[in-house]
């Protein structure tokens, strides 16, 4: 970390440790929850209470120890926010079967981790989604309801005030072509192989078909909470004009923009070509929940 972060880190230490819950399907999915302890100097070694917690999702077939995602989470709660980072069903740490997952799935998994981080944490205040969970925390936010029947309480949807987006799709139909352009068979199958990131994964026709049937465009002016956006113009992944779409849809309640874009001039999509990217979204992250998100 770099010494302008150090310096601003040495208000809280961390404490870091495992987690499991179950989703609504009964499946036991994996986290980690790091969250701000106060430093001995100041006070009794206590975790904090009333501090921001945020509820970090991770992209398509990542996880909660993806670099980026773990290196955010800990400078967070070291600024004095807590993190819950977790495991999508089938991925990670958690349990179930990645070829039956899809959006509507992420949605309840999401769902389930909220419920979760607000009875063993603290108020939920913030979410934050990288790529795919980027998506999916904008989806939850909006309240839109995905296939499984599983939403958010209004309460706790509207405890929710900041969310955090990190190189987000604007929708869910493009997942679905590029799946497909990877492995054109799976136009005419039930499942096929792909190959994500140096690893096979096998796709479904369900998780083809729920990604399709998805209109998050129509939702995001839905969204009340204060949006930050992050987005590469260079990113490989995913266009630079999904950013723009999800900023020029997300208004507040007087219409006026809900979103605030920031452009990560040469950064890759996972962010880990240069170390300083990870660290410049955590820095402007903490910065924008503790206005936005401190309760």
């Amino acid at each position: 970390m770099s010494d302008a972060q150090s310096s601003h880190t040495n208000r809280f230490e961390r404490r870091s440790y495992r987690v499991r819950f179950e989703n609504s399907q009964g499946i036991a999915l994996a986290g980690i929850i790091d969250r701000p302890v106060r430093p001995a100097d100041n006070a009794p070694s206590l975790e904090s209470t009333a501090v921001p917690v945020a509820v970090f999702s991770h992209c398509f077939t990542c996880s909660k120890d993806l670099k980026a995602i773990t290196r955010i989470s800990r400078f967070l709660a070291e600024t004095g926010i807590a993190v819950l980072r977790f495991d999508m069903t089938g991925l990670g740490g958690s349990d179930g079967e990645f070829s039956q997952t899809n959006f509507s799935t992420n949605l309840s998994d999401l769902t389930s981790a909220i419920e979760f981080a607000n009875e063993s944490i603290g108020p939920v205040t913030a979410l934050i989604g990288h790529s795919f969970g980027g998506a999916a925390s904008l989806a939850v936010a909006a309240g839109m309801p995905g296939r499984v029947q599983h939403t958010l309480s209004a309460t706790l949807r509207d405890q929710i005030s900041a969310v955090v987006s990190i190189a987000a799709p604007s929708d869910t139909q493009h997942l679905a072509a590029l799946l497909t352009r990877l492995n054109p068979k799976l136009s005419e199958s039930d499942q096929g192989d792909v190959v994500i990131g140096g690893r096979t994964w096998t796709i479904t026709r369900q998780m083809l078909d729920d990604f399709r049937s998805h209109q998050l465009p129509d939702h995001l002016n839905r969204v009340r909470a204060r949006v930050l956006a992050f987005h590469s113009p260079v990113d490989q992944t995913l266009g630079y004009d999904h950013a723009l779409r999800i900023a020029g849809l997300i208004e507040d309640e007087q219409g006026l923009p809900g979103c605030s874009l920031i452009t990560l001039s040469g950064a890759d999509h996972l962010l880990t070509d240069d170390v300083r990217d990870a660290d410049y979204v955590a820095e402007l992250t903490a910065n924008f929940l503790k206005r936005y998100a401190s309760q």
